[in-house]
C-alpha cells in the first residue's frame, strides 16, 4: 500500500471543497469494507482519501407517509436490516441489506458506499430500483437529484461530477397493495458475492395487477431494469406462460460476464429461475 493523503472533515461543506480543489486523485471514505481492501490488495492507490466518517446528519432513516423514505448515506447496512419502519414498509430493503457480508461487514458498511462503489453485483441497487428510488447528491455548485437507475455509468463508475458527494436516498411511497422479495444466488449461502441478483416488486389495487418491477444485478456492467419483461406481465394475462416468458426476456436484458464465479451463460439461465421465483411468490402473497 503506498502513502497517502488523508483528509477527515468536520462537516459536508469542507468535505465538497477538498473534494472540488484537490489536484490529486481523490477517493471518498465512509465504513471503508470495500476500498481499505482494495487498497491493502493493490487493487487500488488512491493518492488523497477524504474520511467522512465524522459527518454529522447523513445517518439516518426517516419516513413520512405522504413522501416516504429517506435514509442518509452514511447510514450503516445493519440500521436499515433492523429498522422497524423499513420492515415494515419496505421489507425488501430489510432482505437485501440482510444478503450482505456479515454482521461485522453490516455495522460497518454503509448504504452510500455500497452504491458508490457501483459493483454491478451491490445487493441494496436492484431492490432501490425496483423501488424507484433516488439519489439526492451536493456539489460545489449546488444539489441535484438522480434516478438511482441512471446513477451507474459502468462498473466501479457513477455520474458523480468531481466534488460531488450522494446525500440521501429517497424511496417512494409504495402505492396500492404491494409485496417485494429480493433474492440473491452465490456459490455460498452467506458472505459472497453475488452470481446474480434479482429483485421482483408487484403491485394491485381492487384485485388487479397495476404494477409490476424486476431489477437484476451482477449481469450487465450495472444493475438494469428489465423492463420488456415486465410489460409482459402487464399487457397480459398473470399465467404460467406469461410468467416463463416474463423471465427469459428477463435473460435477454442481461449482458453478464464470465468471471471465476460463473459463466456468461449460467448467469443467464439463473436469473430465468429467480425471476420465476420471485414473481411467482409475489403473485401468490400480495
Amino acid at each position: 500500500m503506498r502513502a497517502f493523503e488523508h483528509f477527515q472533515p468536520s462537516n459536508l461543506k469542507e468535505a465538497i471543497k477538498i473534494l472540488s480543489t484537490k489536484d490529486k486523485e481523490a477517493r471518498v471514505i465512509a465504513g471503508g469494507t470495500d476500498l481499505l481492501n482494495a487498497m491493502r490488495d493493490g487493487e487500488e492507490s488512491p493518492e488523497c482519501i477524504v474520511d467522512l466518517k465524522g459527518l454529522k446528519g447523513l445517518d439516518y432513516i426517516k419516513y413520512k407517509e405522504k413522501e416516504g423514505l429517506r435514509i442518509g448515506s452514511l447510514t450503516k447496512l445493519g440500521s436499515i436490516e433492523k429498522s422497524s419502519i423499513v420492515k415494515k414498509k419496505y421489507p425488501v430493503l430489510c432482505q437485501a441489506a440482510h444478503s450482505i457480508g456479515s454482521v461485522q461487514i453490516r455495522n460497518m458498511a454503509t448504504i452510500g458506499g455500497n452504491l458508490c462503489n457501483a459493483a454491478p453485483s451491490a445487493d441494496m441497487a436492484p431492490a432501490l430500483i425496483a423501488l424507484e428510488a433516488e439519489c439526492k447528491v451536493q456539489g460545489a455548485k449546488g444539489k441535484r437529484t438522480i434516478s438511482l437507475e441512471d446513477f451507474f455509468a459502468g462498473p466501479g463508475e457513477t455520474v458523480l461530477k468531481k466534488g460531488e458527494i450522494l446525500t440521501e436516498i429517497i424511496v417512494p411511497k409504495l402505492a396500492g397493495k404491494c409485496f417485494g422479495v429480493y433474492i440473491k444466488h452465490g456459490l455460498r449461502k452467506a458472505m459472497d458475492i453475488a452470481i446474480a441478483g434479482v429483485c421482483v416488486i408487484i403491485t394491485k389495487e381492487r384485485g388487479k395487477l397495476k404494477g409490476v418491477r424486476i431489477a437484476l444485478g451482477a449481469v450487465a456492467p450495472t444493475p438494469i431494469r428489465a423492463k420488456n419483461a415486465e410489460k409482459i406481465l402487464l399487457d397480459g394475462s398473470v399465467s404460467e406462460d406469461a410468467i416463463t416468458e416474463a423471465a427469459e426476456e428477463a435473460a435477454k436484458a442481461c449482458f453478464p460476464i464470465s468471471d471465476v464465479r460463473s459463466s456468461e451463460w449460467y448467469r443467464r439461465e439463473i436469473v430465468k429461475v429467480l425471476v420465476r421465483r420471485g414473481l411467482r411468490e409475489c403473485l401468490e402473497k400480495v
